[in-house]
């Protein structure tokens, strides 16, 4: 799971909705939250916040670590350490955030999919 955490870090960061379309679980009612907001559908996470990022920000740089990972049968959950960076293209404000985000799993056919995530952030403390 390590390596789905990963791919979709990499969609993140580029706009690209390739690796959610492979690595989350389409199913009717699907909620994704992030620090007070959420995205009702695969498509509405892809279509509405993963995709525009890449025009709306000069850049995003996100790192996920401390990954850990609990199986139970067919359903897992994997807590994410996050640090999120970037510049808004519009303002030129910068962020800089750290937090946490939680990822469900369920496998399907033998595959394991995202079902749901749930990312909170908040501005990194000033030294």
């Amino acid at each position: 799971m390590k390596d789905i955490i990963k791919q979709i870090e990499y969609g993140w960061e580029n706009g690209d909705g390739a690796p959610f379309k492979k690595h989350f679980f389409d199913f009717k009612g699907a909620r994704y939250f992030e620090s007070g907001g959420q995205n009702v559908g695969l498509s509405d996470l892809i279509e509405h916040h993963v995709e525009p990022e890449k025009d709306a920000l000069v850049f995003l740089s996100l790192d996920f670590s401390n990954i850990q990972t609990h199986v139970e049968d067919d359903f897992a959950w994997t807590l994410v350490d996050t640090t999120v960076q970037g510049k808004v293209r519009k303002s030129g404000e910068t962020f800089n955030k750290t937090g946490f985000q939680t990822f469900l799993f369920k496998k399907v056919n033998g595959e394991w999919l995202v079902v749901h995530t749930h990312s909170s952030s908040r501005n990194r403390a000033k030294d």
